[in-house]
């Protein structure tokens, strides 16, 4: 057991969350947590804090705080990547379970549990791809993507430039959530109330792209403390477990993972550079294991974060891969 926040974040207009391909036209559904570490380190600076936040996360050996990427909630609902391992579960021929990104965390507790989910009960949210109840009326997903026009005016008026952006609008009593688990009892006691201040300021001054044009922005965050994996999931019986990732995860070297088992994803990880030093420069790429993918290791993946900054860069820019990990159910193969 360890001790955690869950951050529920009501958006109060669109979010602008850039996919891997960088294109205008298209919106990612997942912010990631190497991403929202990203933010919360600027908040940090914002507040006079970045200096011991860094020492306690990015330059220790073992992070204080580690963060969960941010995915869709629907009123009380949690929505999150499933495990690999366990979805999608059996062909049916009324759902397209393999359709849904996000499904509720009841969904993996069935699943974790070993039960079966009922067909009747369970249809894809084709926009958002969540899997959401089946209902009629039918329930619409926590968000649609949107593409919104605007235009580039130059100071004298002469030319205009109009473009359009992607974003995600979300629908009533829907936004993202996330989870921060602290390393310890003292980790949780110096660092709760700054985490809350920084994400107050996150709410105030935006998240994600478009921020100049009030994009990204949330209501108040609801913040819950608790013991993990508690807060999100019940632990179900097992005879062997693997970790499932609600992270983007950058092995550490003292991470034995067994490469050979385990069901992963990987995916490739860049951005651009927010400093006063060189604001907008590309972030080196790095290759990361994705949320939902289900490692074997001998004991909990911590995870690294690496330097990304450009060649010569003024200071560091680090990418933060701590995995934060559930236990979860995994088939003993011989």
């Amino acid at each position: 057991m360890s001790q955690g926040l869950i951050i529920k974040l009501r958006p109060t207009g669109p979010w602008r969350i850039g996919p891997d391909s960088g294109v205008r036209d298209r919106v990612d559904r997942v912010f990631h947590s190497d991403s929202l570490y990203s933010a919360v380190s600027s908040a940090m600076a914002q507040l006079g804090s970045l200096d011991d936040w860094l020492d306690a996360t990015a330059r220790a050996v073992e992070p204080a705080v580690r963060f969960g990427s941010c995915f869709p909630y629907q009123g009380d609902t949690l929505l999150v990547a499933p495990p690999r391992n366990l979805w999608p579960p059996q062909a049916s021929s009324k759902v397209r379970w393999k359709g849904a990104r996000f499904v509720p965390v009841s969904v993996v507790e069935t699943l974790a549990a070993g039960r079966t989910l009922s067909e009747g009960a369970w249809v894809v949210d084709a926009e958002s791809e969540c899997l959401v109840p089946s209902r009629n009326p039918s329930v619409p997903g926590p968000f649609r993507v949107a593409v919104r026009s605007s235009a580039a005016v130059d100071r004298d008026g002469a030319s205009v430039t109009p473009h359009s952006t992607a974003c995600l609008e979300f629908t009533q009593d829907c936004g993202l959530w996330t989870v921060a688990e602290f390393a310890d009892d003292s980790a949780r006691d110096r660092w709760t109330g700054p985490l809350t201040a920084a994400f107050r300021l996150l709410a105030d001054s935006g998240m994600g792209g478009e921020r100049s044009r009030g994009w990204g922005r949330s209501e108040m965050p609801e913040i819950t403390a608790g013991e993990l994996p508690g807060l999100v999931i019940s632990r179900p019986q097992a005879d062997a477990w693997g970790y499932w990732l609600l992270s983007v995860y950058s092995p550490a070297e003292s991470d034995a993972i067994d490469w050979e088992r385990g069901d992963y994803l990987l995916t490739t990880r860049g951005g651009r550079v927010e400093s006063s030093a060189g604001w907008g420069d590309s972030k080196k790429l790095t290759r990361m294991v994705a949320e939902g993918s289900v490692l074997v290791a001998a004991s909990a993946p911590r995870g690294s974060a690496a330097d990304v900054a450009p060649d010569g860069f003024a200071h560091p820019v680090y990418r933060a891969g701590f995995a934060l990990t559930i236990p979860i159910p995994v088939k003993v193969t011989a």
